[in-house]
């Protein structure tokens, strides 16, 4: 036998097992990193908190962090490292639990008083007025809300749609600043909510029922400006919580998900999240041009307790990243 032959068979012999264990190291480690980030999103998901950049964004996309998880789980099969597939397991468990719809649902109480149909669209420093148009022109909502309605969208909505919307409240404003409540029901005005961009108020006489409605938009959590955002959040649920008795709609673009502290304090004054009583809890609305499918649900209609919902529908619309939400409630109200 040539030594030299039988000499390198014998370090390819020691080498092959010194590169499994290198792989399974760089794959233990990888894992370990995944887990790490997702395990910090996660944290704060578990303590009731928003924490900080990038924990707000990461948190409006929390269904999808089941995917680096599922990834950084086979990693550790690969590496046989078994803490961490256990550490792994517990993180797609905690994930599937967070993703169930969170908040109050039920049946209002006492009978049906009144049918409408609310429309809420951001867009998009008025580039998607156009559409937005055909689409009220085609569902027919008896209340629409904008944001992101700038000097010629509210121009456009008033030269367009007041024969059939002659009631509006709005905050006049440049870019994203502006935003209308349309109307076919009478309106009166009220405060609104006090914000970077237009937040107006009114109360709707549905029928002779007085209902509150309250256009949202608060700033998004940009890295700098989580803090404001935060605020403004907080200013609408303080808004949500001023008169329970009254029946209510909230509307618009929160910037926020269900994931966010902030948001699910909205809900826990009573408000219901009409999409998820209609079964499209997680339905994205956000973006809509670039991963429509990967996306968060940021638009929202909530209703007090005093409603039903029976459909919930988010429109593609030209021009603007947000899909278009629709749903379709029923005013009860109670006896006596």
């Amino acid at each position: 036998m040539n030594t030299d032959t039988a000499s390198g068979e014998w370090a390819d012999s020691r080498e092959w097992p010194a590169a499994r264990r290198t792989g399974r190291r760089f794959a233990a480690w990888c894992a370990g990193l995944l887990f790490a980030g997702v395990s910090v999103v996660v944290g704060c998901r578990v303590a009731d908190s928003d924490g900080v950049t990038p924990v707000p964004q990461l948190l409006a996309f929390l269904p999808w962090l089941l995917v680096p998880t599922g990834a950084a789980l086979l990693l550790t099969l690969l590496a046989r490292w078994w803490t961490g597939a256990v550490w792994g397991v517990a993180l797609l468990g905690l994930l599937a639990w967070f993703i169930e719809p969170y908040g109050k649902s039920g049946e209002p109480a006492g009978p049906p008083v009144a049918e409408l149909r609310v429309l809420t669209s951001n867009v998009e420093f008025g580039q998607g007025t156009g559409a937005l148009v055909s689409a009220v022109r085609r569902e027919k909502p008896d209340i629409v809300f904008v944001q992101e309605c700038e000097y010629t969208c509210a121009a456009a909505l008033r030269r367009d749609l007041a024969a059939d919307y002659p009631h509006r409240q709005a905050v006049e404003g440049g870019g994203s600043e502006g935003s209308v409540i349309l109307s076919a029901f009478p309106l009166e005005a009220a405060p609104g909510v006090r914000g970077t961009m237009g937040m107006p108020g009114a109360v709707a006489d549905v029928r002779g029922h007085a209902v509150r409605l309250q256009l949202a938009h608060p700033m998004p959590p940009l890295p700098d400006q989580v803090g404001l955002w935060r605020e403004e959040l907080d200013a609408l649920r303080d808004a949500a919580a001023e008169d329970r008795g009254a029946p209510t709609v909230l509307a618009g673009d929160f910037n926020a998900s269900q994931d966010h502290a902030a948001f699910r304090r909205i809900l826990d004054t009573g408000l219901r999240d009409a999409a998820r009583l209609a079964g499209e809890d997680r339905t994205p609305s956000w973006p809509a041009r670039t991963l429509p499918v990967f996306g968060a649900q940021i638009d929202h209609v909530l209703v007090s307790q005093d409603f039903a919902a029976h459909r919930a529908r988010f429109l593609d619309l030209a021009d603007t990243d947000h899909r278009a939400l629709v749903v379709d409630l029923t005013l009860h109200v109670a006896d006596g």
